[in-house]
């Protein structure tokens, strides 16, 4: 199902183009192009992968920030607010950041909410995985086996058609407290990239 996605994502980025001799890709798509040797299928002339900056993944989305307990809107945010450090959240515990993408629509993820745990203090991860009911022995084992540490824990429910997936993203490799809201995004969307391919390749 990735690799439809990816073609169609490749098609439709070729066809846009003045010059379809050159396209730019993120690392985590140009390598995931490469590995399945897709532009092969799609054009019988030499394709040039110029790699874009991570940093500009999600300069585009659509992020909100809302109360916790009421879900009400604080306000939406631009690019600007991607560097903000994460701690912003530590000191308004009472909010959530809600994001949508192209870039989690392109790995079949419905929207991200990251929030900081009242109890535990973790940075915890909200999304749904659109992702058969048959896998959930694979996704549990992949979580199993890429979130870092004893205390690693995630929570996994199938409910209307896909899975509500919630875990930390201070078990994600690559973590750290001084990550602004980019670089979480980033790296919650490289977990989720990785967990989708595991999966089309078992």
């Amino acid at each position: 199902m990735m690799k439809k996605q990816m073609s169609q994502y490749l098609s439709n980025l070729i066809q846009q183009k003045d010059n379809p001799s050159i396209i730019e890709l993120f690392k985590e798509e140009k390598d995931y192009v490469e590995r399945n040797d897709l532009l092969s299928e799609l054009s019988g002339e030499p394709i040039t992968i110029v790699e874009k900056d991570s940093a500009l993944r999600f300069a585009d989305a659509y992020i909100e920030r809302s109360n916790k307990e009421t879900e009400e809107l604080i306000s939406e945010e631009g690019q600007p607010f991607l560097s903000q450090p994460i701690r912003f959240l530590k000191e308004n515990m009472n909010e959530f950041i809600y994001i949508e993408s192209n870039w989690f629509e392109l790995i079949r993820v419905e929207s991200v909410s990251f929030e900081v745990d009242d109890v535990f203090g973790t940075y915890d991860v909200m999304l749904g995985l659109k992702q058969p009911k048959k896998l959930e022995s694979n996704i549990k084992q992949i979580l199993e086996n890429e979130l870092d540490g004893d205390q690693a824990k995630f929570d996994l429910m199938f409910e209307d058609g896909m899975w509500n997936l919630n875990f930390d993203l201070n078990s994600v490799k690559g973590f750290h407290e001084e990550m602004n809201m980019g670089e979480a995004f980033q790296t919650i969307y490289v977990f989720l990239f990785k967990l989708v391919e595991t999966l089309e390749n078992k």
